[in-house]
């Protein structure tokens, strides 16, 4: 099977990069290396991958490399996806998640993929109040320009699928964590903040609640649906634990030997969404998966992973002291 991975650079597309060469398929990776990507993440199964390197906002090289390689199945996790980057700069969300995934689907079109499986994501539901669940026939209402690109993303897919028959399946996995995350989101925040007993930054109360997906379970669920999924569903893709912001922070920092005195609460994210929670029922009877990683044995291997891989760590690190200045006032 040849297979085209975008964004296969990034954090949740190299660990599913790395499922698909171990699985034996012929493997191309395209990825624009924009701050959050990086080849190092694939170093394990270097030499065994295609890589190109686009962004996909540009057409015609799009088209190009669909010319080279001829994919059967294309799988798309390339994205901008830091909600307080897109409160910062709307454009930059809306030029690469929304242009960038026409150019894909209609690349894919014209070149004819067996499968074009779309990464979407949970907060493309907006928010739930302490009670209900998101089904994957729950109406979309998302909240922040990120989530607006990504639900305008997934409903491109859509169309292709009922305008033009392109066999498109849309996952919508819940929050991911885990080994080789970019250190500008919540959870890596935290640890390499309380490794330096530095102030942890906490939005509003804390009490946001998100169901968390280690990232390895994320790459099993986007390989069953190649397998099994059936063209044209939606899938939701939940963590299985459903746990409060400053749950999280207290549990890293338990497991750390850190006083929970590091917690700093900061002024509320702007449109900041309350709870996110979906219902495993659908993803779990129809292609029988279900995650494996339970949040205590997930943070246990991501704290492991950050201590041991400081050096990676502190070359991010640098970009970002900027950014945290902007969103954690």
């Amino acid at each position: 099977m040849k297979i085209l991975i975008t964004g296969g650079a990034g954090f949740i597309g190299s660990a599913f990069t790395k499922l698909a060469v171990k699985r034996g398929m012929e493997v191309a990776v395209l990825d624009a290396l924009t701050y959050a990507g990086d080849l190092e993440r694939l170093r394990e199964v270097e030499g065994q991958y295609v890589f190109y390197h686009a962004d996909l906002t540009d057409r015609e090289k799009v088209f190009n490399i669909f010319e080279d390689f001829r994919p059967e199945v294309v799988v798309h996790f390339a994205a901008e996806s830091h909600v307080d980057r897109s409160i910062l700069d709307p454009l930059r969300f809306v030029r690469s998640n929304v242009e960038g995934t026409l150019n894909l689907l209609d690349a894919s079109k014209e070149f004819k993929v067996e499968r074009f499986i779309n990464i979407s994501t949970d907060e493309v539901y907006g928010e739930l109040g302490d009670d209900g669940q998101f089904t994957e026939e729950s109406p979309l209402a998302p909240n922040s320009p990120y989530s607006v690109s990504k639900a305008s993303a997934d409903m491109l897919g859509r169309a292709y699928y009922r305008t033009y028959k392109l066999p498109v399946i849309t996952l919508r996995p819940s929050n991911n964590y885990g080994p080789w995350q970019y250190p500008e989101k919540f959870i890596p925040v935290v640890i390499l903040r309380a490794l330096k007993d530095e102030p942890i930054p906490v939005y509003g109360n804390g009490f946001n609640v998100r169901q968390w997906l280690y990232v390895e379970d994320c790459a099993s669920a986007v390989m069953v649906a190649i397998e099994r999924g059936k063209v044209g569903e939606i899938y939701n893709i939940p963590g299985p634990d459903e746990r409060r912001n400053i749950e999280v922070v207290k549990t890293i920092l338990r497991l750390m030997g850190k006083p929970e005195s590091l917690i700093t609460f900061v002024k509320d994210r702007p449109g900041h969404d309350f709870r996110y929670f979906m219902s495993l029922d659908k993803v779990k009877r129809e292609l029988d998966w279900e995650p494996k990683v339970g949040f205590e044995e997930g943070i246990k291997e991501t704290i492991k992973w950050y201590i041991n891989n400081l050096e990676w760590v502190k070359k991010k690190e640098r970009e970002l002291y900027d950014l945290w200045e902007k969103v954690y006032k």
